[in-house]
């Protein structure tokens, strides 16, 4: 009976010591599994240079989209203030014109009337003009009433009334009425374009009947286009006006367009987001409005530490870099990166890493080992 204990208790004390012998190399194995041994051969193979983490200026970039706008008051749209037929017209969308150019012909019997009534005011505002400074004369001299000259003052400012009133009509409709005279009555007028630019929108056709209200072209003039950009609430702190935009669009992502900032919007739209306009430094005959367009701003540059691209490898979504642990091993470490510029990428780590040398070329081939340890 007594042999029968102590042989119970010996079995439970090597079992005991195997289990925690089994731990013990379970966690040693797990330890290990972060650690790439190689061979001296196999680290010259690889290439494997260490290197200590650098202090670098490095500006962030915000990537915004966006189309490009034309701002109102560079769209013109040209209408008929008097109404009357389009007679003639050459434009198509996309014609390029020039300031002073004739874009239509219109043609209406209420232009004839409009300049039969100027020049005959005209003309009776002369003969008043004659009345009434011989009225003057003599109603100074008593040779007539009170009343008489005071008619014909009436008379002469009522008429001069009508005529600045045809003559600003006249200017209207697209007619100088200094230069009008009874021998060159003519019953069309020409449209001229106020600005050099090109026609957007063509919205009548010749024989047609035009009101005042109607719209018949729409001209832009593209060389103040800017670009309206689309920003979240939680960016809009990082940008102020001035800041300079590098936009591209997609079929040519490698031209850059430089931009400033001139404007950013107050008002945020249901999405949550801010307009930012943004003006073009120079005119590029390509640009079109409504184009839709990429940017990048750069932001304040800060100093961070940092380690060439080739030091982080990616595995199972997670990033790491490897540091030396005695000779040929070497330990992955799990890290968060920033910002990447010019070949260097910000290193985001709880550990202090300035003085710890990591490995800057050969990253990839100690993960292939490990993991290949690993499958092993």
């Amino acid at each position: 009976m007594r042999y029968l204990t102590y042989s119970m208790l010996l079995g439970l004390f090597l079992s005991c010591s195997n289990k925690e012998e089994n731990g013990a190399v379970t966690t040693e194995k797990t330890v290990e599994t972060n650690i790439s041994s190689l061979t001296d051969k196999q680290v010259r193979n690889a290439g494997i240079t260490t290197a200590l983490p650098v202090k670098q200026q490095i500006s962030s970039v915000l990537k915004l989209n966006g189309k490009i706008d034309v701002p109102p008051q560079n769209i013109v749209s040209i209408s008929v203030p008097l109404g009357g037929y389009l007679k003639t017209t050459r434009l198509l969308p996309g014609t390029r014109v020039k300031k002073g150019e004739v874009l239509a012909v219109m043609e209406d019997q209420q232009y004839i009337q409009l300049q039969q009534d100027y020049l005959t005011g005209m003309a009776r505002l002369a003969y008043l003009e004659n009345d009434y400074l011989r009225q003057k004369s003599l109603n100074k001299s008593k040779s007539s009433s009170d009343k008489a000259f005071q008619q014909a003052e009436s008379d002469y400012q009522s008429q001069q009334v009508i005529t600045n009133s045809l003559s600003e009509k006249l200017k209207l409709a697209g007619i100088n009425p200094q230069q009008l005279t009874k021998d060159n009555i003519s019953r069309s007028v020409s449209i001229h374009s106020p600005i050099n630019g090109y026609v957007s929108k063509v919205n009548v056709n010749i024989g047609r009947y035009v009101s005042p209200t109607e719209v018949l072209f729409e001209l832009i003039n593209p060389t103040d286009i800017h670009l309206a950009l689309k920003v979240f609430e939680k960016d809009l702190g990082k940008i102020k006006i001035g800041q300079h935009i590098l936009a591209y669009n997609n079929n040519a992502p490698d031209k850059k367009y430089p931009c400033t900032i001139i404007l950013i919007s107050k008002d945020l739209s249901p999405e949550r987001t801010a307009e930012v306009h943004s003006h073009f430094e120079s005119y590029e005959p390509e640009l079109l409005p409504g184009m839709f367009m990429n940017a990048d701003i750069q932001l304040d540059s800060r100093t961070v530490l940092a380690l060439p691209d080739d030091a982080i490898v990616t595995y199972e979504d997670q990033q790491y870099l490897f540091v030396p642990k005695g000779k040929n091993n070497f330990e992955m470490k799990p890290v968060k990166t920033g910002t990447s510029e010019n070949g260097l990428t910000e290193i985001i780590s709880n550990e202090k890493l300035e003085n710890q040398q990591c490995v800057v070329k050969g990253a990839y081939s100690l993960l292939m080992s490990l993991k290949n340890k690993s499958e092993e």
